[in-house]
């Protein structure tokens, strides 16, 4: 009995130690950093480091912990790639379990920074500067060209892929029209291309115009917080708050209305396409468990919004940047209502049939 004591005790796994972990910062350039990280060592040591440092660091060494800067690497890693945990733990020597708890904490961090990095127009000068973006994109670079006026934002849902099935009991109300799992994520752009509002937590089957009256953006509009409008695709009911395209346009102002919808709206579309071509995970689609989802499409859609303010850009030519191909799929019309029927064709008459008579 003594000798198989021993001999178990021999067997025991030895401690891993962090201590001959490649320093990223020194292997790579400048130019093979951003491709793996998607953003430059300056942005990551003195833009993003510092956000969660304070959070990630432990008072001492008990436990062997993962330092912070190596940490926020991982978690961007993955955002890159979308690829899975236990072959990026590979590459530092972790496991899957810890590389899946480091990009939860993260996130959650990261997602945690929402306000200061996602919100609406608040101040007279923030609407007004914000409209007038609009109304340049309305008018396509010809100034004679009418627009909507008072645009606070484009609206519009995108999904993000589930990779995993275990939603409990509730599995097929994440299978959206497309048939696979996913979340309805709902977003509103600005002029420039950066997230005003992010909503992350609806199922994939769940319908834009229903994700929509149920958030707090539409109560803030009801309440009278905001006196613009915003702008959305067909599967939008029409609103006052909320301007749908003409589905059947006959008269010239109702083509020039669509026009200039088109123009002001498409920005949301470009939003959501740079968005994930930059995070290919919100495309290739997420492993993660369901309720740490959401945290990382908020921390995406934060770190989105801190490349345009730094105006950290990817190169459009980036070989390794895949986008799964879009397929366009028909949406059941929700129930129009008559107000905002009534209010888009007053707005049609008012501002674009004038133009007829201009010309």
């Amino acid at each position: 009995m003594i000798e198989e004591v021993n001999e178990l005790q021999e067997i025991r796994a030895p401690k891993r130690y962090l201590r001959n972990v490649m320093n990223t910062f020194e292997f790579y350039n400048d130019i093979e950093f951003k491709r793996r990280f998607r953003f430059h060592k300056k942005t990551v040591l003195d833009l993003i480091l510092p956000k969660i440092e304070r959070t990630l660091a432990k008072p001492n060494q008990r436990g062997l912990p993962v330092p912070p800067v190596l940490q926020l690497l991982i978690c961007l890693r993955f955002y890159a790639t979308g690829s899975f945990q236990i072959v990026i733990g590979d590459l530092c020597s972790l496991s899957q379990s810890t590389v899946a708890r480091v990009v939860n904490r993260v996130s959650r961090i990261l997602a945690l920074h929402i306000c200061h990095h996602i919100r609406m127009p608040l101040t007279q000068q923030e609407k007004a500067t914000n409209r007038l973006r609009f109304e340049e994109l309305g008018r396509g670079g010809n100034p004679n060209n009418p627009v909507i006026p008072s645009v606070d934002g484009a609206i519009d849902c995108t999904h993000v892929r589930l990779c995993h099935t275990k939603f409990g009991d509730h599995a097929e109300s994440f299978r959206n029209r497309k048939n696979y799992f996913s979340l309805n994520v709902q977003a509103v752009a600005g002029p420039e291309g950066q997230f005003l509002d992010i909503v992350s937590s609806w199922a994939g089957s769940e319908h834009d115009s229903r994700i929509f009256q149920n958030s707090r953006l539409y109560v803030r509009y009801v309440q009278g917080e905001f006196t613009g409008c915003l702008l959305g695709d067909a599967g939008y009911s029409c609103q006052r708050i909320l301007l749908t395209p003409l589905l059947n346009p006959v008269t010239p102002a109702d083509h020039r209305y669509n026009r200039a919808h088109k123009r002001t709206r498409c920005v949301v579309e470009r939003m959501f396409g740079v968005w994930k071509k930059r995070f290919p995970c919100l495309s290739v689609g997420l492993r993660n468990k369901l309720e740490n989802a959401p945290n990382i499409i908020v921390a995406c859609a934060v770190l989105h919004n801190l490349s345009l303010e730094i105006n950290d850009n990817l190169p459009e030519d980036d070989p390794d940047i895949m986008i799964l191909p879009y397929e366009p799929v028909p949406v059941a019309p929700p129930v129009q209502q008559p107000g905002g029927l009534a209010f888009r064709r007053e707005l049609i008459n008012r501002v674009f049939r004038r133009h007829d008579d201009e010309m």
